[in-house]
């Protein structure tokens, strides 16, 4: 059994609603307090839901990020190319263990974890002392973006 921890966002709908539903989708054991949080990359769109589940699995790494997918569409996600636009779900592989994955179509942990404080934030709460592997603690790692504002 391997421990992944996934992001989860909605800034359309009833956001908190389709979070919830997605964490039993995907069996999270336990998720976060969602928070409300400005746009990241296009900021001319509604605001955020944001939290982070504690998700146990057997799957591999790719079958486990095809499992999210799925949950994305089946919730309503469409897929357009607009990379940070507004979405009624979204299902990002933050962590799958220890691993560091670095595959054309999956890389663990996930490249922008560290630079994002809706990530790190709920995934302190959960777990304040799980080392993202190649980057540190994520404790030490939300309080040195929350020092650079």
């Amino acid at each position: 059994m391997t421990i992944a921890y996934v992001g989860l966002g909605a800034n359309l709908g009833d956001r908190e609603q389709t979070i919830l539903e997605a964490a039993h989708r995907i069996g999270a054991q336990r998720i976060s307090t969602l928070i409300e949080t400005e746009p990241w990359g296009v900021t001319d769109q509604p605001h955020f839901l944001n939290a982070v589940a504690e998700v146990p699995t057997t799957a591999s790494p790719g079958i486990f990020l095809l499992q999210l997918l799925k949950v994305e569409r089946d919730l309503g996600r469409i897929r357009d190319g607009n990379r940070w636009g507004p979405r009624l779900i979204d299902l990002d592989l933050l962590l799958y263990g220890n691993e560091i994955i670095d595959d054309e179509d999956l890389h663990v942990p996930h490249p922008h974890l560290h630079e994002r404080t809706f990530v790190l934030q709920p995934l302190a709460e959960l777990a304040p002392d799980l080392i993202v592997p190649g980057r540190g603690p994520v404790a030490e790692l939300l309080r040195r973006i929350q020092s650079s504002t």
